[in-house]
């Protein structure tokens, strides 16, 4: 059995590696090719991957772009704000 140290220790190094999200949300505003353009260039999607978010983003209302640390994701999530794109941090 481990020591109670041990145990919160495992708990804390849990809970700082959690990774952060890019949520993408619909609108009416968008085409498919802008949006699937800025997820290629700002979040590294293939182009396949980037069609099939714009298509779950269309007919699910969101979709999570991105996974990752909080520091790498915030400036993506604002390049994608200033696009136009409807997008959270989360």
């Amino acid at each position: 059995m481990e020591s109670p140290e041990v145990e919160y220790q495992e708990e804390v190094e849990v809970l700082t590696a959690k990774e952060h999200q890019i949520v993408l949300h619909n609108d009416d505003v968008n085409t498919f090719d802008h949006v699937i353009r800025c997820l290629i260039r700002i979040c590294d999607q293939t182009a396949e991957q980037a069609e099939q978010c714009a298509y779950l983003v269309h007919y699910h209302g969101k979709c999570v772009v991105k996974t990752g640390a909080y520091e790498d994701l915030k400036p993506r999530c604002l390049l994608l704000l200033e696009e136009g794109l409807s997008a959270e941090l989360v």
